[in-house]
């Protein structure tokens, strides 16, 4: 009885010296009273802990002496057993941010609260967090995004804080815009030497939205994020076959690239690794993720440049001669074909007389690289031989897939479940992908026969796996190529630039399965340059 009297006693002395600091005029006589608040922190009344953590920032800036006091005073309370001291203490918080210091401190220790599992204790954090920032973007953000960058336990929450809560309003807080949007970018810079394959994709895609890389950016800007993305990429390591971290790494990063590359931004780094690093081994390479790398190629062929397209053909030509058959067989890889076929076409239309030493033709430049005088007949005679041979091949795989495709409707109607419906549809969906790829590399072999072949370089053949144009054309094998009007995989609703809807499908492939919220994938990678953290295939 005696411990009630004296804790509601010592309730009421605390609302006594609020209400004189309320009502004095010059509170900074009553410096006291405020320190009298303060040392309540340090007993046993939960009550009077709950109201001093009312009134400790209340009156918080009348007091700047004993600021630091105060400071520690709230930092022991948010650290307290009962959730109502804590959250008190944490919806006081932003009325401590009178400096940058205090401000730092406070945007830290908010963030360790984010672990927090009381839904309402979150939810004051996040609110005060923030307050917080809205107050002073700069020194808010920064402790945060450390936490990030030095890879704490915590790192994870805070990811997510960022996405879901200060990424959307960044018109509000990002001013002024050029100079804020800068600030933030070199955090993020910083921030991603050591990150999931998501979150990485998460803040690319945050950068991209910023004023400073948009439609109007000069082209150093989309050079600033290709190079990013290419320290991401480990394109200064050696490659590693057996390293499926890395390569993972690389096939990701590089169809991240591809709306970037549309803006100007330089191709070479990737596309020099892959005829340089990449092609040498691709033998050695799982089966598995040797198509995700020739679709990355085939993408980005398109933005070559001369001097790369020069580089990277006859490693191409290579492995176009590996998976094209001198002559008819049953079947051959009509992805890679697609793939490399494609590729060629396009850079092959940057640098036409290259091919005269790689393939035989006979195409005038008027340069001394046409090399007309020398004698590449028996290129020209094998290079032919494997067109018409896959050519041969693909018309007869065509025949027995249009065959097989005109009963898919009938096992529609007959199947008796909608599981039974689902798998009839999903193989018709995979044969329906496979004739666009078999009326591609027809499409794309036939140009080719002559001496002076027309180089396909611009967008008249849409890969298989991309979005299809919506304009119907109804062909068969080995007429004109088919452009259906739709290949069932809706493009990732995101705000696209240059050819939107194939990078956004080859994103949506590339970090498909990953974890939402940031989770770290259990593999360590190679841990170079700190970085440690596998890219979530698991």
């Amino acid at each position: 009885m005696a411990t009630a009297n004296a804790d509601a006693a010592e309730v009421e002395r605390l609302y006594e010296l609020g209400d004189r600091l309320s009502s004095a005029k010059d509170k900074s006589q009553h410096a006291a009273d405020y320190e009298a608040i303060i040392a309540s922190v340090k007993g046993q009344n939960v009550k009077a802990k709950q109201l001093a953590a009312q009134l400790i920032p209340r009156y918080f800036r009348s007091f700047p002496a004993l600021g630091t006091f105060a400071m520690e005073a709230m930092f022991d309370l948010v650290e307290m057993e009962e959730l109502a001291i804590r959250i008190q203490a944490i919806r006081g918080f932003p009325l401590l941010g009178k400096d940058a210091e205090f401000i730092s401190k406070i945007a830290d220790i908010l963030g360790q609260l984010l672990t927090s599992e009381e839904n309402v204790e979150r939810d004051a954090v996040h609110k005060a967090l923030m307050s917080l920032i809205r107050q002073d973007v700069k020194n808010s953000l920064q402790p945060l995004f450390k936490h990030v960058e030095s890879g704490s336990e915590i790192r994870e929450k805070i990811i997510c804080f960022l996405r879901d809560k200060v990424f959307p309003v960044k018109a509000e807080l990002l001013k002024p815009q050029a100079e804020m949007e800068r600030y933030i970018t070199d955090l993020i810079k910083k921030s991603v030497q050591d990150v999931t394959g998501l979150e990485f994709k998460l803040f690319m895609d945050f950068l991209r939205s910023l004023s400073i890389f948009g439609d109007t950016a000069p082209r150093e800007s989309f050079q600033e994020l290709i190079e990013i993305i290419q320290a991401q990429a480990d394109l200064d390591a050696q490659f590693d076959v057996s390293d499926i971290d890395h390569i993972e790494r690389w096939t990701s990063c590089i169809y991240m690239a591809l709306p970037i590359f549309t803006r100007g931004a330089s191709s070479s780094k990737f596309l020099n690794y892959f005829a340089k690093q990449i092609v040498p081994v691709f033998d050695k390479i799982p089966e598995e993720k040797k198509l995700d790398l020739l679709k990355t190629v085939a993408a980005s062929s398109p933005y070559a440049v001369a001097q790369d397209s020069r580089q990277l053909l006859p490693s191409v030509v290579q492995l176009l001669k590996k998976y094209m058959p001198g002559k008819k067989v049953d079947d051959i890889n009509h992805n890679y074909v697609e793939c490399l076929l494609y590729t060629f076409h396009h850079l092959a239309h940057k640098t036409p007389n290259t091919t005269n030493s790689l393939c035989g033709y006979k195409i005038v430049t008027g340069q001394p690289s046409d090399r007309l005088g020398e004698d590449f007949s028996e290129h020209y005679k094998d290079f032919i031989e494997r067109l018409t041979g896959t050519e041969d091949t693909v018309r007869a795989a065509s025949k027995r897939l249009t065959q097989g495709m005109a009963d898919f409707n009938k096992a529609i109607s007959s199947a008796k479940t909608e599981e039974e419906k689902t798998k009839i549809k999903a193989d018709q969906q995979k044969s329906t992908m496979t004739m666009r790829s078999y009326n591609n590399i027809l499409a794309m072999s036939q140009p080719l026969h002559g001496k002076s072949p027309l180089f396909i370089g611009d967008k008249k053949i849409t890969l298989s796996w991309m979005e299809q144009p919506k304009k119907p054309a109804a062909s068969t094998a080995g007429g004109k190529r088919t452009q259906p009007a739709s290949n069932g995989n809706a493009p990732l609703n995101k705000k696209g630039r240059g050819d939107g809807g194939m990078h956004n499908q080859l994103v949506n492939r590339a970090f498909e399965g990953l974890p939402r919220g940031g989770g770290r994938g259990s593999g360590r990678g190679r841990g170079r340059g700190g970085r440690g953290r596998g890219w979530g295939y698991r």
